[in-house]
């Protein structure tokens, strides 16, 4: 039988929330972090394009198993629309398909707005992740073929618009899971009657997370390599202290603040641990509840769902 190979990398786990460069795709920026952390594994809670910059969440090893509930909360962006041209990508980096020399007034602007907050339909880009007949539909318009891609809804919980000038305007936007900002330009730009596509894309937040968790690329290689060079950090020989950097991991379990908390005794996190249920006590536990989550004197230790006063763990946590 073959032996299963060491894993490499640390065992470290926590969420660290990327404020991502223009230019850097996310997978390279996972790729980045787990080698700046050499941490065992790694994933993001949502990609976020090259050509937009911003709040790009990083889970690493535990936290990984809390990426769904990061994926699902709410996320904010601030975006700029250039009017005047339509694009094959509904960003910068396609090539124009329709033109106008009409530009909106901002009062035409403000009227619109209304028309995209709430429960709306949306038509996804052709040059999305969304998957036609199997394949990824990006890959399909990348060969030239123009997919009919169904609508969908999706929630705007609100759409602002921050600043107007003469053939741009700035946008801020608070929406759910599966928004696309890009086809908002472009529909707005259709509506208005003059095209439109997004000059300029920022994430500045995903529930639970907020400008102030943000830490940039240099911020990270400052703590991860100090004064060391790049190249001396990563001689064989070089010892290596990872304290600095580890301190600016937000905690695995300020993901699952959606959830409700039930804090527990260590010999019930033991129980737990092991698979088995528990029960919760406490005058203000709850008696039902889907998904809650257990904490041990702070620590997280599963989720699980809390039937008839027991908690039953579903995913446990290496303490």
């Amino acid at each position: 039988m073959a032996r299963r190979g060491k894993k490499k990398g640390r065992p470290i786990s926590g969420w660290l929330v990327l404020d991502k460069p223009v230019g850097m795709g996310s997978t390279e920026a996972v790729a980045k972090i787990k080698w700046l952390f050499q941490a065992e594994k790694a994933g993001h809670a949502g990609t976020l394009d090259p050509l937009a910059s911003g709040m790009l969440p990083i889970a690493l090893g535990e936290a990984t198993k809390t990426v769904p509930y990061v994926q699902d909360g709410a996320k904010v962006y601030r975006f700029t629309v250039a009017w005047g041209e339509e694009r094959s990508t509904d960003d910068l980096e396609g090539a124009a398909t329709k033109s106008s020399d009409l530009r909106p007034a901002e009062s035409e602007v403000l009227a619109l707005l209304s028309k995209y907050t709430g429960v709306i339909m949306q038509t996804p880009p052709q040059f999305s992740a969304i998957k036609i007949a199997g394949e990824r539909a990006y890959d399909l318009a990348r060969d030239g073929e123009t997919v009919d891609i169904p609508a969908r809804e999706v929630e705007i919980g609100r759409l602002d618009l921050v600043e107007h000038m003469a053939d741009r305007t700035i946008f801020e936007v608070e929406c759910g899971k599966g928004t696309y900002v890009r086809s908002l330009a472009r529909d707005m730009g259709r509506d208005l009657g003059c095209f439109g596509h997004i000059a300029e894309l920022r994430r500045v937040e995903v529930e639970p997370f907020t400008q102030e968790d943000f830490v940039t690329l240099a911020e990270l290689e400052a703590a991860r390599f100090g004064e060391q060079s790049e190249d001396a950090s990563q001689a064989a020989d070089a010892p290596i202290d990872f304290g600095a950097i580890d301190a600016l991991l937000v905690d695995t379990a300020a993901a699952l603040e959606c959830l409700p908390q039930v804090a527990i005794s260590d010999d019930a996190a033991t129980k737990i641990r092991l698979g088995n249920p528990v029960i919760i006590r406490g005058r203000d536990a709850p008696v039902e509840a889907e998904e809650a989550c257990a904490t041990a004197r702070g620590k997280l230790v599963a989720i699980g769902a809390i039937e008839q006063g027991m908690f039953k763990p579903k995913r446990v946590f290496v303490g």
